[in-house]
C-alpha cells in the first residue's frame, strides 16, 4: 500500500509561483511512475505532468508546458510540481498519483494510488 501526501498549494496572485510536494510512505515509489493531476469545480480530473520512474522521461498536458516542472527524488520518496507565471485557470485541487508501471502515464485509470489533493488558487 502507498500512501500518498501532497502539500504546498495555496492562494497567490496571477504570475507568482507555488512548489507542490508529494510524499510517499508505506512503500518506495522509486519504480513507479508518477503523475500530477488537476480538478477544478465543475470539471473532470486532468493530467498534468507525468515523470517516469528513473526520471528520464517527462510529459506535460499543453496548458502547463513551458510554465510548469515535474522532478522527483527518489531518495526522498517525492515528486515536486513546480509551478511558475501561475494564472487563474490553474486555479484547482492538485493531485499527486502513482502508477506501478515504469512509463509515463497519462490517463488516471492508469494509476492505482491517490493523495488527497491540494487546493491552489490563483487570484487575477
Amino acid at each position: 500500500q502507498v500512501r500518498l501526501v501532497e502539500s504546498g498549494g495555496g492562494l497567490v496572485q496571477a504570475g507568482d509561483s507555488l512548489r507542490l510536494s508529494c510524499a510517499a510512505s508505506g512503500r518506495a515509489v522509486s519504480s513507479y511512475a508518477m503523475g500530477w493531476f488537476r480538478q477544478a469545480p465543475g470539471k473532470e480530473r486532468e493530467f498534468v505532468a507525468a515523470i517516469n520512474w528513473n526520471r528520464a522521461t517527462t510529459r506535460y498536458a499543453d496548458s502547463v508546458k513551458g510554465r510548469f516542472t515535474i522532478s522527483r527524488d527518489n531518495a526522498k520518496n517525492t515528486v515536486y510540481l513546480q509551478m511558475n507565471s501561475l494564472k487563474p485557470e490553474d486555479t484547482a485541487v492538485y493531485y499527486c498519483a502513482a502508477s506501478p508501471l515504469h512509463t509515463i502515464v497519462v490517463p488516471t485509470t492508469g494509476y492505482v494510488y491517490w493523495g488527497q489533493g491540494t487546493q491552489v488558487t490563483v487570484s487575477s
